[in-house]
């Protein structure tokens, strides 16, 4: 824990790590050929792919993944999460003057929901406004910093910008900390992390195979189900 510490502080350090690692991605990407920018990106989606494979088959309760992710699914197509942030990324692409990148989307919502689905986001958010605590989300920023350098140099710019996604998603998470902490059980939390980990899973594949895209950001409300699921 860190002496000096304000609501958010945690997610400020997350941003600016992604931030960091990204700019380093993007500058050290350059300098790497086609070859080994297409081999980094295979071995970042098979990390993830196992990292949240593990994750997930820790605790695995399957009729909690069906309904969790059915239902989840359901609710994310209707109100269309995936188009949003295809949408959020044609903004700041735009804004960011990169209108000529055609992978800036692509980059920008793989590596936004890399880096924003997880236990660690939400617990780390709920402790760096109640416990004043930001460790977690700073050991979470040590991580996505090298996850960011990886996928920025292989996908491109716009895994830049996935530093915005994370703080809306963390910040708002703080806000609210104090009515969501009851909520946030052990077994919450454990159902949060299997779906979460599944959702990590996925978000693999489409890294591994572009061409068939599944829509994770859709199955995001799949981690509510999961925290209110007994």
């Amino acid at each position: 824990m860190i002496e000096f510490h304000f609501a958010g502080l945690g997610t400020l350090i997350n941003v600016a790590a992604i931030i960091l690692g990204g700019l380093i991605g993007l500058f050290g990407g350059k300098l790497l050929t086609d070859n080994i920018q297409r081999t980094l990106q295979e071995a970042c989606a098979l990390a993830v792919i196992f990292l949240g494979a593990d994750g997930a088959l820790k605790n695995l309760n399957a009729m909690l993944l069906i309904a969790s992710l059915i239902g989840g699914g359901l609710i994310g197509a209707i109100i269309d999460i995936d188009g949003k942030f295809e949408r959020l990324g044609i903004f700041l692409r735009k804004c960011s003057g990169n209108d000529g990148d055609s992978k800036f989307v692509d980059a920008f919502v793989t590596a936004s929901l890399t880096v924003c689905v997880g236990a660690m986001a939400v617990i780390g958010a709920i402790n760096d406004r109640l416990l004043n605590d930001s460790t977690i989300l700073i050991a979470k920023a040590a991580l996505d910093s090298i996850i960011i350098l990886v996928m920025t140099a292989s996908l491109g710019k716009g895994c830049i910008f996935s530093g915005v996604s994370v703080g809306i998603f963390q910040g708002t998470i703080t806000l609210l900390a104090g009515s969501l902490e009851p909520f946030m059980t052990e077994i919450a939390l454990d159902n949060l992390s299997s779906v979460g980990n599944v959702l990590i899973f996925a978000v693999g594949i489409n890294l591994l195979f572009p061409d068939k895209k599944i829509s994770v950001a859709n199955l995001l409300p799949a981690l509510i189900i999961a925290c209110i699921w007994n």
